[in-house]
């Protein structure tokens, strides 16, 4: 079976087209400023060279239809046409309490979608767009939906609850909701693989470190805590992204600042953060760079960063009564050795001990804590592509 994995933006189209048999990329690509002046695709087949069209693409239906013609493309193509696309996998940000995991898409799926889009205004959409895009272009094809959402959906209620008037939960599903779940859930498994143990037996703190990030408790292979909430914007301080903070901050920033919703919801997830600490960048990149060079505000983000992500850490261990495993993924995750370091640095009482010369890595799997480590710290690149394309065959089969 040949999945089509599609992950849409607002402007973007992000897709992988796997091969089910051995689970190998047979072709990916992304399409960047759809409806945008400059609109371009870049694809790559393995094995051949990459392939870069620019060319004027007004909507969804437009970029996917070129996506297609890249893949069956004489030269640069990966098949010989749309027929031996057997199915196709769509990430979706929010499911909000209607589903608990992965569907096949119908039209009681596409309306539970619509109405979950005022929990995901700026997600939902394209994702749904994405959607519509495939079934006017593949009418007969099979699609599966893979939520960002579902995978939290275990959560005890004691976790997912606000302390507000429970009619708001009632009125307006106003909970936590948790969002990275399928590279939360990619990972869990994979650290039961490489720990060659049960993923029931296992306590494991998932850290997704990326502009976006957060942390995720996982018991038994199921969440039952995770730091983002209702939004995004709740846990970790992000690259933009406040994470938490007193909410009665953001009345008095708005009084003094004469700040409307809209310019309170901007300041809180575009310009806050540790862009808004450092004043460098969003970049981790940049920061640490400027951190090297003596810049006071750099470091402070980063030590911002760290102390939030050890104290997550260190909660979510107490909430499962004890942790084997500490895993590192996504962007900073898998790249940082100097984050990874001094985020465990004080975690020794729980019985974690890094190993300096095997945490120099970046991008591949595997255990960074010491062999008489009582808590095993892994770095596992996540792969949320290829857990859509599973989730996909298996609904399928």
């Amino acid at each position: 079976m040949n999945v089509l994995v599609i992950n849409c933006g607002s402007s973007s189209l992000k897709y992988q087209l796997v091969d089910m048999r051995d689970e190998s990329v047979l072709a990916k690509g992304l399409v960047e400023r759809i409806g945008i002046e400059g609109s371009v695709l870049k694809h790559e087949t393995t094995g051949k060279e990459k392939a870069v069209i620019e060319q004027p693409m007004e909507n969804h239906k437009v970029a996917l239809e070129l996506v297609i013609a890249a893949l069956t493309d004489e030269n640069h193509g990966a098949i010989k046409g749309m027929n031996e696309i057997n199915a196709v996998g769509h990430r979706v940000v929010h499911g909000g309490e209607k589903f608990s995991g992965s569907v096949i898409i119908d039209g009681d799926v596409i309306k539970a979608m619509e109405e979950c889009v005022e929990l995901a205004p700026l997600h939902n959409p394209p994702n749904l767009m994405g959607i519509s895009a495939c079934k006017e272009i593949m009418p007969n094809v099979p699609m599966v939906g893979v939520f960002d959402t579902a995978f939290h959906q275990t959560m005890p209620k004691s976790s997912y609850i606000y302390p507000l008037p429970y009619e708001l939960y009632e009125k307006y599903g106003i909970r936590k909701y948790g969002f990275h779940g399928t590279s939360h859930k990619y990972v869990a498994q994979r650290t039961a693989a490489l720990l060659d143990r049960p993923l029931e037996d296992l306590k494991i703190v998932t850290c997704h470190l990326g502009n976006g990030a957060s942390v995720t408790a996982i018991d038994g292979g199921k969440s039952i805590d995770t730091s983002m909430g209702f939004t995004p914007l709740e846990g970790l301080a992000m690259g933009t992204r406040c994470g938490d903070l007193d909410p009665a901050i953001v009345t008095f920033i708005m009084e003094k600042e004469n700040l409307d919703i809209e310019g309170i919801n901007n300041l809180l997830n575009k310009k806050s953060g540790v862009l808004g600490i450092s004043g460098v960048s969003s970049d981790f990149r940049d920061i640490e760079n400027a951190a090297k060079e003596g810049n006071e505000r750099a470091q402070l983000s980063l030590d911002k960063f760290d102390i939030r992500v050890r104290k997550y850490v260190a909660a979510y261990a107490a909430v499962m009564g004890g942790v084997d495993a500490i895993v590192f993924t996504a962007g900073l995750g898998e790249n940082s050795a100097t984050n990874r370091e001094e985020i465990v640095r004080g975690l020794e009482f729980m019985g974690v001990k890094i190993c300096s010369e095997r945490n120099k890595t970046r991008g591949k799997e595997v255990i960074v804590s010491t062999d008489d480590s009582k808590v095993k710290v892994l770095v596992i690149p996540t792969n949320e592509e290829l857990m859509i394309a599973r989730d996909t065959q298996e609904l399928l089969k």
